[in-house]
């Protein structure tokens, strides 16, 4: 009963309540985000939710847009400012998210949303983990975030989703709190940024250079249908 049709309601409602509460600190980072950074303030991105059905999650924009000489952008730990490290550190780039619950993209717990290119390298098993919405915040998010493997990350959402039920999402909510609090898990191996999973496998050697770009193709074609 909650998992079909309790979760949707109590994610509604504390969304809604969330935005409202929240709204002098949400214009607030925004007109920082544009001070700051530029313009666009919401960061937009295509990722795959409940049945692998993409859509447009928004998040405070933590990067800047510089380029090389030849018009590609900077790598992300160039690109992150001190004010973007800030927002992610203490997961306030994540606030706009809240409209994503309210559209009915996302829940407040569930498998976090991974990138497109992430789904595409992941087994049959793991990609099980879409059979629900992707949530704010997560059972993965709490049991180390970034700090863990990626087997172990997406295991955790697995197991997440065989137990989905009132207590267990009120217990990730208010560890979510404490290691929000704790600025806990944001680092991945002194990388600034979490490892995409193809870069991930590459660097295990457990895809192959030809695998790990037919998977990247893959993802371009997934992206370039749903525009």
């Amino acid at each position: 009963m909650y998992k079909r049709y309790f979760k949707r309601i109590i994610d509604l409602i504390l969304s809604l309540v969330a935005l409202v509460v929240l709204s002098p600190l949400l214009a607030m980072i925004a007109i920082l985000v544009r001070i700051k950074l530029g313009k666009p303030v919401i960061f937009k991105q295509k990722r795959p939710g409940k049945d692998e059905r993409l859509f447009t999650m928004y998040k405070f924009r933590t990067m800047t847009d510089e380029r090389d000489e030849n018009g590609e952008p900077l790598p992300d730990s160039d690109r992150l400012t001190k004010f973007g490290k800030f927002l992610r550190s203490t997961s306030l780039d994540e606030l706009p998210e809240l409209w994503n619950i309210v559209k009915g993209d996302m829940s407040i717990v569930g498998p976090r949303p991974q990138l497109v290119k992430d789904l595409v390298f992941m087994n049959k098993e793991q990609r099980c983990r879409q059979l629900v919405m992707p949530g704010l915040t997560g059972w993965a998010q709490v049991k180390g975030r970034n700090c863990i493997s990626w087997e172990d990350k997406l295991a955790l959402d697995l197991e997440y989703i065989q137990k989905i039920n009132f207590i267990n999402d009120m217990k990730i909510i208010l560890m979510t709190i404490v290691k929000v609090f704790k600025r806990e898990g944001i680092r991945t191996g002194g990388m600034e940024t979490a490892e995409d999973l193809g870069d991930y496998l590459l660097r295990k050697n457990k895809v192959s250079v030809d695998q790990y770009y037919y998977y990247v193709e893959k993802s371009r074609e997934m992206m370039s249908v749903s525009r």
